[in-house]
């Protein structure tokens, strides 16, 4: 079996490495532009134009594919089928009519539960106990084919986005394989009508903090929000990101500091309190509590600001 691979990130990386360890032949890879990034903003490669290169595999990188000529490189690939994970464009009916046996995509989620951009953000921002990968079949419709495979797993206390996609990662680059061996005997089981959700692109606007909220709230869109793009608050004048913190009891005015010590700075919020016990200033990099409490002096009384 001939397999073409469409994807950007990291997310897919994992896959198309597990593809390629697997034998199966990748005659193209599909993957976004380069993009500017790091300090210097120099344009770079995406992770699986990076993994595609290395094992000699040709790369095309559309803006978009609404253009006919855009899909001339997967036509001439002649795939029997293309996988899709994290990839980032739209893929008109035109491309999915390409492959022989169609298209094949690795959903981070449990369909049809967190259709779309960021299913492993809101699934931990909404506070689910489980997450998972499903293969399915894909459709005009976003994310809305029928599933071949789905495996779930329980999403641990202290995952962040960060520790949860790569568990992900791991368990779509198995699944894939699975499924590219068994293909002929895998079903397609059409998705639930009930249950569905919408996982939302992540927005810069969201990292401010509202503390007005309740603690257990707002210390999952923390964990939700690590890496990108990061929760934050005011704090003297300069934006605080607060990555690691813990809902606890506590009474005080939304945004006041109830406590500050080597074992966290703790806010009060809307319903309990957040004891952060990682931060990071502006220009700095992440730092326990203690550490960043060295550097930066909070006083009991003093107010973190969330959004207005």
């Amino acid at each position: 079996m001939k397999v073409s691979f469409g994807g950007t990130p990291e997310f897919a990386r994992a896959a198309l490495e597990a593809i390629i360890a697997a034998g199966f032949k990748v005659p193209l890879v599909l993957t976004q532009p380069d993009r500017p990034a790091g300090r210097g903003q120099k344009l770079q490669a995406s992770p699986v134009k990076q993994l595609a290169l290395e094992h000699g595999i040709s790369v095309h990188q559309p803006e978009r594919l609404k253009d006919p000529a855009t899909h001339e490189p997967l036509i001439a690939a002649k795939p029997d089928l293309l996988v899709i994970a994290a990839y980032g464009l739209i893929l008109p009916q035109a491309v999915l009519d390409i492959p022989r046996l169609g298209c094949i995509n690795i959903h981070a989620s449990l369909l049809p539960r967190w259709r779309g951009a960021a299913p492993i953000q809101r699934a931990i921002e909404a506070g689910d106990s489980e997450t998972g990968v499903t293969i399915m079949r894909m459709e005009a419709g976003l994310d809305t084919g029928p599933m071949l495979l789905k495996e779930s797993l329980p999403i641990a206390s202290a995952d962040s986005a960060a520790s949860l996609h790569d568990k992900l990662a791991a368990m779509g680059a198995r699944l894939i394989v699975e499924a590219l061996r068994d293909f002929d005997r895998l079903t397609p089981m059409p998705q639930p009508a009930e249950g569905v959700t919408y996982a939302n692109k992540i927005d810069k606007t969201e990292a401010q903090l509202d503390f007005r909220h309740p603690a257990e709230e707002l210390a999952r869109r923390i964990r939700a929000f690590d890496p990108f793009p990061g929760a934050a608050a005011t704090f003297a004048g300069a934006t605080i990101k607060l990555w690691r913190a813990v809902p606890e009891a506590g009474v005080g005015a939304p945004g006041t500091v109830l406590a500050a010590d080597g074992r966290g700075i703790v806010i009060a919020c809307g319903a309990g309190a957040l004891r952060v016990t990682e931060l990071q200033k502006p220009g700095s990099k992440r730092l326990p509590a203690a550490d960043f409490l060295r550097g930066s002096a909070v006083v009991v009384g003093q107010r973190f600001d969330g959004a207005p």
